[in-house]
């Protein structure tokens, strides 16, 4: 289910906005409107964000991402198009619906922790609930946990100038948790703090959202913020939303030349996982097999190693050319003396950063699996290098012939 949908909206600034959006339609660009004294913020924005995605809107400063998020609470009203959460239009709500909207499906977090000094942090952490009328024991509960699971357990009592930076920010979270609202709108939560502090803010929100599954709408102008935290991203650009995708897909394939140029210095490493470079394993062999068809199998193929699995596809080992050769001379009738049990494996999750080391020291492919250890691709230190090379998009085909013998079958074998 989608918790917010974007379809064809506009956000127009100035006398006579509707006519600013039907130029816009018909072609005038954002410079011709703003000679006008009209200000197109947002234009011809549509994008779905599902229900339990962290969903972040990245663009640089007056790109329209904030100007984005304020129309979904209903802070600003969208001059044209349609923006639904939870299948209700905010564009024609009243002011009792949007309150409500606001009370029971949708809480924010700012950037400058918008705290009140004057109440203590579990005062704070209380106020959406106080707000709603929920009876003060029940304020208190929810605030209490709410304040737990952001690792304030202990602070109730305290005026947020006894805090820091940071947790004065994990006390603005922890109001949004306590509200209980299923979408967490963030706009630039995290862009006042420290980096050592933001980045340990980013572990917190993804382990959060682990735990409770919350819909997150997240803006930033940092892109490796935006990268570690997206499920998607959308990147934004004079008002427009130019690509939409997974910090992979934009980073592979990069819709235009400026989202290319922006991504052009993203370290790869800590953004692509295996899953997103791994190549599908060109067969598997069976258990139960035995040399002489996997002789074949590797034959009809052109490869030099092959995974070995059991009938639920989870990994056992793997074979090699020179072992398999052996075992059809023997006679051997099973796999048993050719099987290699100490293959390396990754799971399809883990960061390229994670895997280089370990690539290093293993000259054959890593077999990449799945939470069931269930073989879902081949890692060939190839193609981990190529996509590392890769630039702007830049897709090339891995060269073997040039390789050491064995990193040439590892790649064959991959394939």
């Amino acid at each position: 289910m989608n918790a917010i949908v974007a379809r064809e909206t506009y956000k127009v600034f100035g006398k006579r906005a509707d006519r600013g959006v039907a130029r816009l339609r018909e072609g005038a660009t954002r410079e011709e409107l703003r000679a006008d004294g009209i200000t197109a913020a947002v234009i011809d924005a549509s994008f779905e964000v599902r229900e339990g995605e962290i969903f972040v809107v990245m663009g640089l400063s007056g790109s329209g991402k904030s100007t984005l998020i304020r129309m979904v609470n209903g802070l600003l009203e969208p001059t044209a198009g349609e923006l639904l959460v939870y299948g209700e239009d905010v564009v024609t709500m009243n002011q009792q619906q949007l309150r409500r909207m606001r009370r029971e499906k949708v809480s924010m977090v700012f950037q400058h922790f918008a705290l009140f000094p004057h109440r203590t942090v579990g005062e704070n952490a209380a106020y959406g609930l106080a707000v709603q009328g929920t009876a003060k024991d029940e304020q208190e509960r929810r605030a209490k946990e709410a304040l737990r699971l952001v690792g304030l357990k202990g602070w109730e009592d305290s005026l947020p100038g006894q805090l820091s930076g940071g947790m004065r920010q994990r006390v603005g979270l922890a109001r949004a948790l306590a509200a209980g609202t299923d979408i967490l709108l963030m706009d630039e939560a995290f862009s006042a703090l420290d980096p050592l502090i933001k980045r340990e803010m980013q572990d917190q929100l993804i382990e959060l959202q682990h735990k409770l599954g919350k819909t997150i709408l997240f803006i930033t102008h940092d892109l490796n913020e935006a990268m570690r935290l997206g499920d998607r991203i959308a990147m934004m650009r004079d008002g427009r939303i130019v690509q939409v995708g997974t910090a992979e897909q934009i980073l592979n394939n990069p819709a235009n030349e400026f989202v290319a140029q922006f991504v052009l210095d993203v370290d790869r490493t800590r953004v692509l996982t295996a899953g997103a470079v791994m190549t599908p394993p060109v067969a598997l062999v069976g258990s139960e097999q035995g040399p002489r068809s996997v002789q074949k199998l590797m034959s009809d193929h052109q490869t030099a190693r092959l995974f070995v699995v059991d009938r639920e596809k989870r990994l056992c080992g793997a074979v090699d050319e020179e072992a398999i050769v052996r075992a059809v001379r023997d006679g051997d009738e099973t796999l048993d003396g050719a099987l290699d049990d100490q293959v390396v494996s990754v799971p399809e999750n883990a960061r390229l950063s994670d895997l280089l080391a370990l690539s290093a020291d293993t000259p054959k492919a890593l077999a990449v699996v799945d939470d069931e250890r269930r073989v879902v691709g081949v890692l060939a230190r190839v193609t981990l290098l190529n996509a590392l090379s890769r630039r702007g998009g830049e897709s090339r085909a891995p060269e073997t012939q040039n390789l050491p013998t064995d990193h040439a079958r590892a790649e064959v074998g991959a394939r």
